[in-house]
C-alpha cells in the first residue's frame, strides 16, 4: 500500500536522517560524540585527520539533519549529539554491521576493533 500525502513528509524526515548518517566520516565524527558528553572542534580534526574545511562541511549536514548540536565558548566550538538515542543508533548499526560480516572473518575481525560507542544498545 503507497503512503498518503500526509505521510510522505515523514518519510521524507527519516529519509533525509539516514542521509546525514550516509558518510564514513560523519559516523566517525558521530561515534566520537557517543563516547563523550562534548568534543571541540579541535580534538575531532585531531581524531578524524580531517581539514578544518572537510569537517566544517559534515558538521553542518550533521546539524542540518538535526544529529547533532554546537555550542561556542569563547573562541571555541564543542559539538555533542543533539540525542542520545543517536549513540543507540550507532550501536545497533554496528551490531547488524557486525551480524552481516560473520561470514567474512577477516572482516569481522577489523569490525570487532573498531572504538566503543556509548549508548545503551548491545
Amino acid at each position: 500500500m503507497p503512503f498518503s500525502q500526509r505521510q510522505r513528509p515523514l518519510y521524507e524526515v527519516k529519509a533525509n536522517l539516514f542521509k546525514g548518517l550516509a558518510h564514513p566520516f560523519r559516523i566517525r565524527v558521530l561515534e566520537l560524540l557517543a563516547a563523550s558528553p562534548e568534543v571541540s572542534v579541535a580534538e575531532l580534526q585531531r581524531e578524524t585527520g580531517l581539514e578544518a574545511s572537510h569537517l566544517s562541511q559534515h558538521l553542518s549536514v550533521l546539524r542540518r539533519h538535526r544529529l547533532v548540536e554546537a555550542e561556542r565558548r569563547a573562541s571555541h566550538v564543542y559539538y555533542r549529539l543533539a540525542d542520545p538515542r543517536v549513540a543507540d543508533l550507532l550501536a545497533v548499526a554496528r551490531g547488524l554491521l557486525l551480524g552481516i560480516l560473520e561470514s567474512d572473518g577477516a572482516l569481522l575481525d577489523d569490525a570487532q576493533g573498531l572504538p566503543a560507542i556509548g549508548g545503551t544498545a548491545a
